[in-house]
């Protein structure tokens, strides 16, 4: 489907995936409405870092997906509603549950009743992997039970749960998108790559949590087509329906730190950092997904490779380093 001239609102555009899909979508053509949190400074997080040809395309509305009244206002008269706000610091939720409740559950209900308002041809809606929890049988289904292992993970199997209802009581054209582990440029050094990449370019001591845990890591532009094929589908293939968007394999952690050693500072040592370690009823143990219905209903599939996305990661980080541009949010 042609994206030119369609009208898409992107909430959490200035965030990690945000920011790859707002430029996806404008070199697809396009017309982007970008939802920034308000802020003093006026910051635009990631989209700060995209080039003067693609911001110029996109219009900037500043809000709270708390606030009711502003998602309709953003809402108005576009075409499709991705929405990918959201509080996501797994270890800040064991600290202030309360704020991911607030934000996760009652934002994504406000956007999405926006977007049922406004008569919406599509609402994609974020999940995440992290709603399996540890998993029962691998890879992992959309079948597949969920857990709420951590608050933030509770937190959005009530935001999916809150689209679920708007679907099946109301109609909206809703699409649910779980992508696993998303890596690459502009990703916030909280994360477990640029974690590991911002160390090794400055020491050849590596500190890290739990080495065992497994991950299935997709690299951010083939995420973002997932969300655009999302969009695409059609309605009597994906509305109400679920997805997962992941590579389909897995590294433990310690062989991932291993491999980026090896690219990046040959010789490193890694060392258990205890303030890394989440506390063990909460770890999760292995993600890895089955990406098949996405292949088959959504005719998605991931291309980036592992070794080219870390490569594209590192060079990413190593270039902003040497800029001493401050990209983490």
């Amino acid at each position: 489907m042609s994206w030119s001239g369609r009208k898409a609102l992107v909430t959490g555009a200035t965030g990690f995936i945000g920011s790859h899909l707002t430029e996806s979508l404008v070199r697809a053509g396009a017309k982007v409405r970008a939802l920034v949190h308000y802020n003093a400074d006026d910051r635009q997080g990631n989209l700060e870092l995209l080039s003067s040809d693609i911001r110029k395309e996109i219009e900037v509305v500043r809000g709270d997906i708390r606030n009711p009244e502003g998602m309709d206002a953003a809402a108005e008269g576009v075409d499709v509603v991705f929405h990918l706000a959201a509080l996501i610091a797994i270890p800040y939720s064991y600290v202030n549950p309360r704020e991911h409740f607030e934000t996760n559950v009652i934002g994504t209900y406000n956007v999405a009743r926006a977007a049922q308002r406004a008569g919406v041809e599509r609402f994609v809606h974020t999940s995440t992997s992290e709603v399996y929890g540890t998993a029962r049988f691998t890879p992992i289904t959309e079948d597949h039970p969920l857990q709420g292992q951590s608050p933030y993970s509770a937190s959005k199997i009530g935001a999916d749960k809150a689209v679920e209802s708007l679907q099946l009581s109301f109609d909206l054209p809703a699409v649910t998108v779980r992508p696993f582990n998303t890596y690459g440029p502009r990703q916030s050094r909280r994360a477990i790559i640029p974690a590991i990449i911002s160390q090794l370019l400055t020491s050849s001591t590596l500190r890290l949590g739990s080495l065992e845990p497994e991950r299935d890591l997709t690299f951010a532009s083939d995420t973002a087509d997932g969300f655009i094929a999302a969009a695409d589908a059609l309605a009597s293939d994906a509305v109400g329906q679920t997805f997962n968007l992941g590579n389909g394999a897995s590294i433990s952690i310690g062989e991932l730190a291993n491999r980026l050693i090896e690219m990046i500072r040959p010789g490193a040592r890694i060392e258990t950092d205890p303030a890394r370690v989440r506390p063990a009823k909460s770890e999760v143990g292995l993600l890895l997904a089955s990406n098949e219905k996405a292949r088959t209903v959504l005719k998605w599939e991931p291309r980036v490779g592992l070794d080219e996305g870390l490569e594209r990661t590192a060079e990413f980080m190593t270039k902003q380093s040497e800029l001493g541009t401050d990209y983490a949010i």
